[in-house]
């Protein structure tokens, strides 16, 4: 039975596919370059790295992470690099945090480190929308045209908490996520775990130490959830207020009371 298709298979299919090419009218691309002037994806590069073997990375020289200058990527695309080597019939991707596609297309003020990587976008493709523009996390899980055609909000608060849930986003199934709204309640709740009232019973029960467990995203994300979905900012308010808003049972707090009666490892 073929597995489902998560955002991370999607988004390795979408990138290796550019460099896809009619041989009637077309020669086959030498690299496919991947700008991202933001470093949005950069969190879950190496990740891709597992899945996309031909993906290498521009920055300082580690070859043992697949991450180099830009004349180290010109040796590994001519497979001149000891020790590297591509798998057969792929084509090399060049993933380029912090330089935007317009950085590449004006080559004589192009900064002196891109240059060796200029010349590339004419022997290669560079993966980007339509529209030319980068793809952005927002952009590749919202467009119809090359992305995920799936509906997510567009509002700061949305876009932060997609960036921070972004390695969990990648697992998600696409199938279930049609029809469905894209939100910061969403992102943030996918973070934590998607129980938000065990959550909050773990940490009216260890206190700092349910905050030293975590790391910063998820922390971050459960005071977004805890803020939206309660009315209560854990950060500022603390355990006794927390506490006292439980055994009150007002509103919200009567589901996260209701858990407790049943155990919170239910």
């Amino acid at each position: 039975m073929k597995g489902k298709q998560t955002i991370g298979t999607a988004l390795s299919k979408a990138i290796r596919d550019a460099s896809v090419f009619n041989p009637e009218v077309q020669i086959s691309p030498d690299c496919v370059l991947w700008p991202d002037r933001d470093r949005q994806w950069e969190a879950v590069i190496q990740r891709l790295q597992v899945e996309l073997p031909e993906l290498f990375v521009l920055g300082d020289y580690a070859p043992e992470k697949r991450v180099g200058p830009s004349i180290w990527l010109r040796c590994v695309m001519a497979e001149k690099i000891e020790d590297i080597s591509l798998p057969p019939g792929s084509t090399p991707i060049f993933y380029l945090p912090g330089v935007s596609r317009q950085d590449l297309r004006a080559v004589e003020s192009c900064p002196d480190h891109l240059k060796p990587l200029a010349e590339l976008q004419y022997r290669g493709v560079i993966w980007s929308q339509l529209n030319a523009k980068d793809w952005t996390i927002l952009s590749f899980l919202k467009s119809d045209q090359g992305g995920l055609g799936l509906d997510v909000a567009q509002d700061n608060e949305s876009k932060n908490a997609m960036q921070l849930a972004l390695s969990r986003l990648l697992d998600e199934e696409i199938e279930l996520l049609h029809g469905k709204r894209l939100d910061k309640d969403y992102f943030n709740t996918l973070l934590t775990g998607g129980d938000p009232e065990r959550e909050l019973l773990c940490w009216l029960d260890q206190g700092d130490a349910f905050q030293a467990g975590r790391g910063g995203n998820e922390w971050k994300a459960f005071v977004e959830v805890c803020k939206s979905k309660m009315a209560f900012d854990p950060q500022n308010e603390g355990v006794l207020v927390g506490a006292s808003k439980l055994v009150g049972r007002k509103g919200p707090w009567q589901s996260v009371w209701e858990r407790l009666s049943i155990g919170i490892e239910n």
